[in-house]
């Protein structure tokens, strides 16, 4: 079957157009005026991220399984009411050896979450102010959580008051003013870890063509000791973050939600009829861009890596919107569920937080700037002195209205 695939090129006139080959294949062509003459190099797409070397396969992202790995233990920490706010401040911000996790191998690893929050090389590595005030929001959210919410684990929520509510036959943990520190940290390091690490970090041309990667690409130079280039090696930490825990991580669609992060909500916004296929076209842009490194199509490549920032984009714009709405719905009720929409507006505050590190297609700009998202934040929480206890129908639909503007989608698409 015939699939055509439009490239970006910097020379206006020509148009590359890739075709399924007799051995599956993508075969290059150069298109001038209609007439397609072939071109020598053809892109080798297999049907999953399967990719050797004289047998051994060279994709490696174990950095990556490793911090998703931590950030799952960390949540959990947030839900300890023994733990201490130095102890979850510690792993979070791992040291080699400390004995900070229940897993051993997470102790005896030299990665941590919290060097790699907002600390991509596009828009962190010259912004050390913003990154400050990013890293200092989480070790924020972490010290509350144990100073407010643990000392009233056991006391009833009210407006003002720290504790428990009850939502459904769950129980949620709640600050003064309503808001899950949890769902804060949770929501807004899938931003300020995962995206920012996929889109504004490995799949900048800044870090893929760093130094002398694109000479060792094209010679098949590899890392000293490893089977793959440093390119390559690039692009796997990328697809790491989405992937790095599925079950079979060269076809992660079949388990999508495999961790608390990105890889969970591309499957929320899959299972959406109205965004329906985003998660193939998420897998098949990281599969092909992989492809076209080792074919050394840096055109193609780059293309790809467009449609997983706009991909990814959209998966927290979409549900930014989504749970501000599903907030929305709970309070308005002749009986509020304080309990389910504070949960949902939890979880809407930390994917607008994310909303900073997203990035628009073919720009270095985010959809939304720090000092926009901030402005949300504030408006979330200030129609009254007790935050979402007080935040209104209007409020939660201008931010939504605004956050669709933005991206490919309405605001009624999001919302279901």
């Amino acid at each position: 079957m015939k699939k055509n695939l439009l490239l970006l090129s910097s020379i206006a006139s020509l148009l590359f157009i890739s075709c399924s080959s007799d051995d599956d294949g993508l075969e290059l062509s150069e298109c001038v005026d209609g007439d397609c003459d072939p071109i020598e190099s053809t892109i080798d797409n297999p049907d999953s991220y399967t990719f050797t070397r004289d047998n051994e396969s060279t994709v490696s992202f174990g950095g990556q399984t490793t911090r998703l790995k931590m950030g799952d233990e960390i949540l959990s920490a947030f839900t300890d009411v023994t733990s201490t706010s130095e102890q979850i401040l510690s792993m979070y911000a791992h040291e080699e050896g400390a004995n900070d996790f229940e897993d051993a191998d997470l102790n005896a690893s030299d990665k941590s979450v919290r060097s790699k929050t907002a600390a991509s090389a596009d828009f962190f590595a010259t912004n050390a102010t913003d990154q400050a005030v990013i890293r200092a929001d989480f070790d924020g959210w972490i010290s509350a959580q144990v100073d407010e919410v643990f000392p009233n684990w056991e006391v009833a929520a009210a407006a003002g008051t720290a504790g428990q509510i009850a939502d459904g036959s769950s129980t949620r943990y709640i600050n003064a003013q309503g808001l899950e520190y949890n769902q804060a940290f949770n929501k807004g390091l899938i931003g300020a870890l995962t995206i920012d690490q996929v889109v504004n970090n490995y799949l900048s041309t800044a870090v893929l063509d760093e130094g002398d990667n694109v000479a060792d690409n094209d010679a098949n130079v590899v890392v000293e000791g490893e089977v793959y280039t440093n390119m390559e090696h690039k692009w796997d930490e990328a697809y790491g973050y989405v992937y790095g825990l599925n079950a079979d991580a060269a076809n992660p669609n079949d388990d999508l939600g495999a961790d608390s992060f990105l890889n969970k909500y591309i499957g929320r916004v899959e299972g959406d009829d109205d965004f329906a296929g985003i998660a193939d076209e998420i897998f098949q842009a990281f599969k092909l861009g992989r492809a076209a490194i080792v074919a050394k199509q840096y055109d193609v490549r780059d293309a790809q890596a467009e449609i997983i920032r706009e991909k990814l984009s959209e998966v927290i714009g979409i549900r930014a919107v989504y749970y501000l709405q599903q907030g929305k719905n709970s309070l308005d009720q002749e009986a509020p569920d304080h309990g389910g929409a504070f949960h949902d507006l939890s979880e809407g505050y930390g994917f607008v937080y994310s909303l900073q590190f997203t990035r628009k297609t073919n720009s270095s700009e985010p959809y939304f700037t720090k000092e926009e998202v901030d402005a949300f934040l504030v408006d979330l929480m200030d129609d009254g002195e007790n935050g979402l206890w007080d935040v209104e129908a209007t409020t939660l639909d201008a931010i939504s209205a605004d956050i669709a503007a933005k991206f490919n989608f309405t605001l009624e698409q999001a919302a279901e």
